[in-house]
């Protein structure tokens, strides 16, 4: 900026300040089909929020290193699926997901585990579905629907029943319809996938209860053992009897081994329906080998299914396998639960496969989000999601905006008995700071998600402060020239070099606590410290544009009113300064004499 009002051109600063705020609310009010208000938290607008709690089987504290994977999983599912405004954070070892607004519901599938592998399999066997009993087997954690007798559990066979066809179909696993065998298979999957908000309640210190332990491990003994395969491949019959009686399949039964099964080990599952019970071969291709995962409609099949690409790696393993064991069953294995076993008609080289079942549209949505997005390293156990009331948040936030109105008031009469006219410039320049700040958090609502919170208004009504700051320093260098015998024209621009000296530093300081105080913070504090930094930068936008253009303006005027410095709060100093000057004038002549 030019150094003497005489090339300050105010005029250019105010139009490029105004084009400014014309250009951003042109786009609150003429772009995208939104209401021109920010985006409110939770605290503000009510929501839900949902706590995951770490669980290890063994009982030991989860990892900082899974609990930030998991966390960055469960962000992608949330940036995945469109959740707006949703924050995922770390709570000690708990994952804590806030929603606001009316989308909670999605919030319950985001902790699914969602741990997929591939497995072979090795034999399967039906099992009834017996009446609802008040027992509970040693093998879960939470009373089951229904049981499983020791009799469930005929001695298995390596090969898929040949009875009836598979209703709801087995599945292609990548081949085209016309090329699928009409050799019956064991039906594919269950309705759902296991739902999280089933599982026990575990401690808040990240480790799984005793009890839970402890049917983990048993369960591990029995449908993990190294031994139920034999060196021959087949199934040791005596073992796999034990293991399937101790398997209870029944609707909303909580498998112990959700999340926490070895997949270097056998394992004996549940599948289609809960009338299947299969014996699985140790992992041979893991999940997280998945490129791509998308829902759709399959026209031929008359269902929803699931379609899965693979990474180069994953493509190659899979066409491998596909090829060495045409017309075997493969197993599509999510959290514990055979989700698909259909029969592998041909080599499938290009990795393209698709996961078949009696899925609903939003299940097969849902699933293809949670593989898509990635399997979490740990397992949760899933607090229900608790709906939190606004009115809490609003009663704050009126205490506040009440508390920041008095503020305000308070600064704009100090203003006036001080500055007077300079004080009227004050609060024209807070009003239009205002106007500005409102028009970005608009915006930023739209174009990145964020969302105003009571933190976020505290950090507005601090930086109130900083604003203010700016024009008090400002107005006291103006004093300082006219006190030292300048008049008020020629004070202005003098005042003005010295003073966004000291503006610029003050500002770059608080933006600078601001950044490192975002960037080492979480949640509320954050969201203090965004407005914060926000505010400071628009402070600069305010008083270069504005105020400085405008005390320029009133410092040139003709207006014998606008100029005179007793009305502009200046009149004491115009004195000393008078005074000052007339004693320099007075030695000089001394001096002369």
């Amino acid at each position: 900026m030019a150094a003497s009002a005489g090339h300050l051109r105010p005029g250019r600063y105010l139009a490029l300040f105004a084009l400014i705020v014309i250009v951003l609310y042109a786009l609150v009010f003429l772009t995208g089909n939104h209401k021109p208000t920010p985006k409110l938290g939770i605290d503000l607008q009510g929501g839900t929020r949902v706590t995951l709690t770490a669980r290890t089987p063994d009982g030991g504290q989860p990892t900082r290193e899974s609990l930030n994977q998991a966390r960055q999983i469960i962000e992608r599912r949330v940036n995945g699926i469109g959740v707006s405004g949703t924050e995922v954070l770390l709570d000690g070892n708990n994952v804590v997901i806030t929603v606001p607004g009316e989308q909670g519901d999605q919030a319950k599938n985001l902790g699914k585990t969602a741990k997929l592998g591939f497995r072979k399999v090795v034999a399967n066997a039906t099992q009834p579905v017996v009446p609802p009993q008040t027992t509970t087997p040693p093998a879960t954690s939470t009373p089951p629907t229904s049981g499983a007798p020791s009799s469930s559990a005929p001695p298995a066979s390596s090969s898929a029943p040949p009875s009836s066809p598979a209703a709801g179909g087995g599945g292609a696993a990548g081949a085209p319809a016309q090329q699928q065998s009409s050799t019956p298979a064991p039906p594919s999957s269950s309705t759902t996938p296991p739902p999280s908000s089933s599982q026990a309640p575990a401690p808040t210190d990240g480790s799984v209860d005793a009890k839970t332990a402890q049917e983990i491990q048993a369960a591990k003994a029995l449908r993990q053992n190294k031994d139920l395969i034999g060196p021959d491949g087949q199934p040791n019959q005596e073992l796999l009897a034990k293991a399937m009686a101790s398997l209870t399949c029944a609707p909303n039964a909580k498998d112990p081994l959700e999340g926490n099964d070895d997949p270097k080990l056998p394992l004996v599952a549940c599948g289609d329906h809960d009338t299947y019970k299969y014996l699985l071969e140790p992992e041979f291709l893991p999940g997280t080998e998945i490129a791509d995962a998308t829902s759709g409609y399959d026209q031929q099949r008359g269902q929803w299914v699931v379609n899965l690409s693979f990474k180069s790696e994953g493509t190659k393993i899979w066409a491998d396998f596909t090829s060495k064991n045409v017309n075997q069953q493969a197993a599509f294995v999510l959290d514990t639960q055979v989700v698909s076993a259909p029969n592998i008609q041909v080599a499938i080289l290009d990795g393209n496969t698709q996961i078949t079942g009696k899925f609903t549209q939003s299940e097969a949505k849902d699933l293809s989000d949670i593989l898509k997005y990635g399997s979490l390293p740990l397992s949760f156990a899933s607090s229900d999601a608790t709906t939190v009331s606004a009115t809490l948040g609003l009663a704050s936030l009126q205490a506040g905006l009440i508390a920041g109105g008095i503020g305000l008031l308070v600064v704009f009469i100090y203003c006036l008995f001080y500055y007077r006219l300079l004080g009227v410039l004050t609060i024209l320049s807070l009003a239009l700071s205002g106007a500005l700040v409102f028009a970005v958090l608009v915006l930023l609502g739209r174009w990145i998600g964020y969302t105003l919170d009571l933190a976020g208004i505290a950090g507005l009504i601090i930086a109130i402060g900083i604003t203010a700051d700016s024009f008090v320093i400002y107005f006291e260098r103006l004093k300082d020239e006219i006190r030292e015998g300048r008049t008020f024209r020629s004070a202005v621009p003098r005042g003005w070099v010295r003073a966004r000296r000291t503006i610029l530093a003050s500002d770059a300081v608080s933006f600078l606590a601001a950044a490192i105080l975002y960037v080492i913070a979480v949640g509320d504090v954050q969201g203090f410290a965004f407005t914060l930094g926000m505010s400071t930068v628009l402070d600069l936008v305010v008083v270069y544009l504005v105020t400085h253009p405008l005390v320029a303006m009133v410092s040139t005027s003709k207006n014998a009113f606008l100029s005179n410095p007793r009305h502009l709060g200046l009149g004491a100093v115009q004195q000393v300064g008078s005074r000052k000057k007339s004693t320099s004038v007075g030695r000089a002549n001394v001096k002369e004499a």
